[in-house]
């Protein structure tokens, strides 16, 4: 290879042809040499030659200010070695494609120079420099002001237009289809946008290698031409780009390209990728890559192509793309999340709600859950059902303040608390006492370690608790900052319970009142979340009124009655969580329950075994005799042994449940121990443990109860 010249003064001597004296001659040579000269350091572009290898030869004035070195200190270096940056080994990478090539290369970037910000935009054009025999010899690099003026300032508009078409919505595929749309025909005559599926997670962002294939699906196609080539780019088929062709290539880098259909990589993928033969047959005359990317993981890719027009696709054309591209890449990454997020919640949430309602005797229920709409996201409202002893049932409705994972996690651990304090039978407003101070030690944790807001760990929660007894038919209602029940007796009109409101959860220092009504068997209670009340078109007040209307209408069955209150109140998708729980209330006949007072002596445990067996011969159930003198004779001897009187045994037969409760004035609750070999006591309880489906103790104002309840289906009765 010849020696390129260096300096103006090692230039090869020109030829004159020309038939001029010989001084004219010469001093043409001469001006002809300083122009150029004057031309190469005087252009407004900064520009730079490098030879095969790639090392420096020439640089002009700007690039010696873009580079802050001297045309001598850059000479014989390489461009990494001048400016260590990663854009200068692409731009290396590059300007090796246009000697190998010989096609030009166009960059997006290109080493800023001192003393400029980010807002200027600076790229960069690679000329393939070839000797008079055609041979490519050097490389000229020009780097260029892209900030840009008058009619480019226009066009570099475009982005924020097409902001507010772009990512209107959370949803991916209509992000990408507004990407084509924009893009045909203001910039390409044909959009391509593929996406990876299933979409990456943040923890899968590992580069993707050239030397593998990656498959993408089609999502989004428009073309100038109405039905070409959109017949042959199907969207929702599978794309796979085939190892080093310029699309993997622009993956792996995350750095968009432009190309020639002449380009030989162009060629290459043509020939290897069937899929890639509409590039040669609608006549593509210039191709742009754009890969989509957002915090840091790759969502897919862009193709932009022209077979229509004539001009190439110059470097304003690739920054806006990008720009584009950027816009929809944030919206996509942005709707993924969020339906990642949703999908996760919604799950959390059903695993944390009752999948299905308790048998028990106390309560005929049916219930609703609606999830917010998309845009709100997943609340924290839930209901529960709990049974409790003495056949008794508990209703719990509650609302978590806030949206997302963290509520719907919050909810399940107050719903875990309440079944906790529920199952050791706290009255309601003790029991929302409890939860309150557990919602202020959450929160004061998640603050520690989050700096979490005034909505952490659960503090503004509501929360309303009703105890059902239907021996009683008694009806205990406590509430913390929630809405009251509605209730709608046998023959009457429906009303709100008349239940002081109680502060939310978390906010300490305040009590909680209790209320208690006798409610006629037959009555309906309905619970329910802020959400049902919370519609666009009307306020609370017609809300209310609308959902008694809807309460007092006859119906065969709860489940009517719940679609019929969310009819007349929603219209719509609900803006928060909607919570319905609704019950008829159930009453034991006097048959069904029985008691006996029992005088604080040994002796009367026969008479109390004895009392039980009648009663069950009465009830049908001698089956159940055996099991169940033992449990009375273990919780009377219990009673009178370290109880105090009097002492009452009652039993309570509801359907498919045998209970058996035992009373007495005494505080003290009984513990199940393990008796060693020689004790002659202790064994009383575990064998309650072992004979009874569910045991416990019950505080009362007066002392406690002892109980043990026995499925009666184990015995074969119904």
């Amino acid at each position: 290879m010849e020696q390129l010249p260096t300096s103006p003064g090692e230039r090869p001597e020109e030829t004159n042809a020309s038939h001029e004296p010989a001084r004219t001659a010469t001093t043409t040579t001469h001006w002809n040499g300083a122009l150029e000269e004057w031309a190469f350091d005087q252009s407004p572009c900064h520009l730079a030659i490098f030879d095969a290898d790639l090392r420096l030869l020439r640089a002009n004035a700007g690039m010696e200010r873009t580079l802050s070195r001297t045309e001598a200190e850059m000479r014989g270096l390489r461009l990494p070695e001048i400016a260590p940056d990663p854009v200068s080994e692409e731009t290396e990478r590059r300007m090796r494609r246009a000697l190998e090539t010989g096609e030009p290369q166009h960059l997006d970037s290109f080493v800023r120079p001192a003393g400029t910000g980010p807002e200027s935009g600076w790229s960069a054009s690679l000329s393939p420099l070839r000797d008079r025999d055609g041979r490519v010899r050097a490389v000229g690099l020009a780097a260029h002001d892209r900030t840009a003026t008058g009619g480019e300032r226009q066009q570099l508009l475009m982005p924020d237009v097409a902001g507010a078409l772009i990512g209107t919505t959370l949803d991916s595929a209509r992000t990408a289809q507004e990407l084509v749309d924009v893009a045909v025909p203001r910039l390409a005559d044909l959009a391509v946008v593929d996406l990876v599926e299933p979409p990456p997670r943040g923890d899968e962002a590992s580069p993707h290698p050239v030397t593998k294939p990656f498959t993408l699906s089609r999502t989004a196609v428009r073309s100038i031409l109405e039905g070409n080539p959109e017949a042959r780019l199907t969207v929702g088929a599978t794309t796979v780009y085939p190892p080093l062709s310029p699309a993997v290539e622009c993956l792996a880098s995350g750095r968009g390209a432009v190309y020639a259909t002449t380009d030989p990589a162009v060629a290459r993928w043509v020939t290897q990728d069937p899929a890639a033969a509409w590039i040669g047959e609608y006549g593509a005359r210039a191709l742009m890559l754009v890969p989509l990317r957002a915090d840091g993981v790759t969502l897919g890719l862009a193709v932009f192509s022209r077979h229509e027009r004539q001009e190439p696709f110059r470097p304003e054309d690739l920054l806006l793309a990008e720009e584009l591209t950027a816009k929809a890449a944030v919206s996509i990454h942005k709707a993924r999340r969020f339906t990642r997020e949703h999908t996760t919640t919604m799950t959390l949430q059903r695993s944390l709600l009752p999948h299905t309602l308790p048998d028990q005797a106390a309560l005929e229920i049916a219930s609703r859950y609606l999830p917010a709409g998309a845009e709100a996201g997943v609340g924290g409202d839930w209901f529960d059902v709990i049974p409790l002893s003495g056949a008794r049932v508990a209703l719990v409705v509650g609302d978590v303040v806030g949206h997302g994972i963290r509520a719907s996690a919050t909810m399940g651990r107050l719903r875990t608390a309440v079944r906790t304090l529920a199952d050791v039978d706290l009255p309601p407003d003790e029991l929302l006492t409890h939860l309150d101070d557990l919602i202020i030690h959450l929160s004061a944790d998640e603050a520690d370690q989050e700096g979490g807001g005034e909505a952490a760990g659960g503090i503004g929660t509501t929360c309303l608790y009703v105890v059902y007894d239907p021996v009683t038919r008694g009806c205990t209602v406590a509430r913390a900052g929630h809405p009251p029940p509605a209730v709608v007796p046998p023959e009457g009109s429906a009303y709100l319970l008349d239940v002081p409101a109680g502060p939310p959860l978390g906010l300490g220092g305040l009590p909680f009142e209790t209320v208690e009504v006798e409610l006629p068997e037959g009555s309906v209670l309905a619970l329910y979340t802020d959400g049902l009340l919370q519609a666009r078109d009307h306020d609370i007040d017609e809300a209310l009124d609308t959902m008694l209307a809807a309460l007092v209408r006859p119906a065969s069955t709860l489940e009517t009655v719940c679609d019929r209150v969310l009819t007349a109140l929603l219209s719509h998708r609900p803006e928060d969580d909607v919570a319905l729980l609704v019950a008829r209330t159930r009453a034991l006949n006097a048959d069904q329950v029985v008691a006996w007072d029992l005088a604080s002596d040994p002796s009367v445990v026969a008479e109390a075994r004895r009392n039980c067996t009648d009663q069950l011969t009465a009830w049908g159930l001698e089956e159940a005799s055996f099991v169940t003198e033992l449990l009375v004779s273990e919780l009377v001897t219990n009673a009178i042994r370290y109880g105090a009187p009097p002492v009452q045994l009652r039993l309570i037969h509801d359907g498919n449940t045998l209970i058996c409760e035992v009373s007495d004035t005494s505080s003290t609750a009984p513990h199940m121990r393990r008796a060693r070999i020689f004790d002659e006591g202790g064994r009383g309880l575990l064998l309650v443990a072992q004979l009874a489906q569910r045991w416990g103790t019950r505080h009362t104002l007066n002392g406690k109860t002892i109980w043990a309840e026995q499925s009666l289906v184990d015995f074969g009765s119904l």
